[in-house]
């Protein structure tokens, strides 16, 4: 790590440093802008309930209704729409998707647009919802801020990617739960040291708590890095030819990462935001009491959909049957396993027991700060796990490794120049 950060402020890595500062810049615009508010939405409310994951991921931006209030979460929406329509739903969408570059840059494209107008509706919808001024111009002026807002953001995102370092839109999300996270340990504080419990007892729990907090992020490291390999060889590769190297089938544990949360999250959120909106007070009591996951049985349907959405995510993005066409075509196969169907059911079972144990965190990760705040008189912005960590890790990681191959390929260029 020290050797890397080293490396980072060499001569020959100014470039990159150009692009480390970039990033940080447009981080530092993000984190402006979510404490601008938007003047005359300043009446906002205090709890957020089911809308929480949201407002972690926006970085407190959509409870202080700022001008990126909705942060990127329109995006990430519109990127599970269309994922979920290049599973042969409608063929247009599943021929980009064999296009290669080209068709996922329109895929991309369409992301954007869907993302903006998804924006717009969702931002009308709280409008609608909080401010309840009832002047439609209000209304239609706060949801066109909001919207504009998101567009900046995608906007940034592009820039991040292109001439920064990299996974803009997952920077920015990493940035708002960053920004969030400082609320937690004051909150901590607050209840422990500063609340009813003795001064010995409290520092005792306080240190406890952030013992735990980072057992925790440990936790989620090694399930992120963890990974199966299944051996591969291929017949067109001898070992004299190509020594000792062995290839690999890596399937990680958690290959579905944070979005099986996400889609239960969305999925819990849609029944009280229409009841809310109706205004109908049997049909607002019956979610509230049934379906809000704050509820026992609410509860119990959100930790079964992570369960199911960790299964479909997994094998949406990892298709058995595509891994072992593409292997078969690569000359490569499994030992001991037969080329073709034998094989896809060789990996479908391999993936289906890792999706199980990556299920399982998930469900624990996401259940857990919901027990704590039920069976303890601790505030809500206290939680000790969460997807808000996981997501934090998990980018934390990708973009430490784009930096660290970005590194070694300008040491191997300096030393391919220094021979020549």
């Amino acid at each position: 790590m020290i050797k890397g950060i080293a490396k980072i402020f060499s001569k020959q890595n100014k470039d990159l440093r150009k692009r480390i500062y970039f990033t940080i810049l447009c981080l530092g615009f993000f984190a402006l802008g979510i404490n601008v508010t938007i003047p005359w939405a300043k009446t906002i409310y205090a709890e957020l309930g089911f809308l929480e994951i949201f407002n972690l991921m926006s970085g407190g931006g959509l409870q202080r209704f700022s001008i990126f209030a909705l942060g990127v979460s329109p995006y990430i929406t519109a990127s599970i729409i269309t994922q979920l329509l290049q599973m042969d739903i409608i063929p247009y969408f599943k021929e980009l998707k064999e296009q290669g570059y080209v068709g996922r840059q329109k895929i991309n494209k369409i992301t954007r647009y869907l993302g903006i107008i998804i924006a717009f509706i969702q931002a009308y919808a709280m409008s609608v919802f909080y401010l309840k001024s009832g002047d439609v111009m209000v209304m239609l002026k706060t949801s066109l801020v909001m919207t504009a807002g998101t567009a900046f953001l995608l906007w940034m995102g592009d820039q991040i990617t292109q001439k920064g370092i990299g996974n803009g839109q997952s920077l920015l999300i990493m940035a708002g739960i960053i920004m969030s996270m400082p609320n937690v340990f004051i909150g901590a504080f607050n209840a422990f040291i500063k609340g009813s419990f003795e001064t010995g007892l409290g520092i005792t729990l306080f240190v406890l708590f952030i013992l735990v907090y980072i057992l925790i992020i440990v936790g989620i490291i090694w399930i992120t890095l963890a990974e199966r390999r299944i051996p591969i060889q291929y017949s067109n590769r001898t070992n004299s030819a190509y020594g000792a190297q062995q290839s690999f089938l890596p399937i990680k544990i958690n290959s579905a990462g944070v979005m099986p949360v996400i889609f239960a999250s969305v999925l819990t959120t849609i029944p009280a935001t229409v009841v809310q909106l109706i205004g109908n007070d049997a049909a607002i009591n019956f979610v509230n009491n049934y379906i809000v996951y704050t509820s026992p049985t609410g509860f119990l349907l959100y930790i079964v959909l992570i369960f199911l959405f960790g299964y479909f995510y997994t094998f949406l993005s990892m298709n058995p049957e595509e891994m072992s066409k593409n292997l078969n075509k690569n000359g490569g196969y499994i030992p001991g396993v037969r080329p073709g169907e034998e094989t896809s059911k060789y990996i479908s079972k391999s993936l289906s027991r890792l999706t199980t144990v990556g299920s399982v965190f998930l469900v624990i990760l996401a259940g857990l700060p919901v027990l704590i705040s039920s069976f303890t008189s601790l505030p809500s912005s206290v939680t000790i796990g969460g997807t808000g960590i996981l997501i934090v890790v998990g980018v934390a990681i990708e973009t430490y490794k784009q930096i660290e191959s970005s590194l070694t390929a300008r040491s191997y260029a300096a030393r391919k120049k220094r021979f020549r």
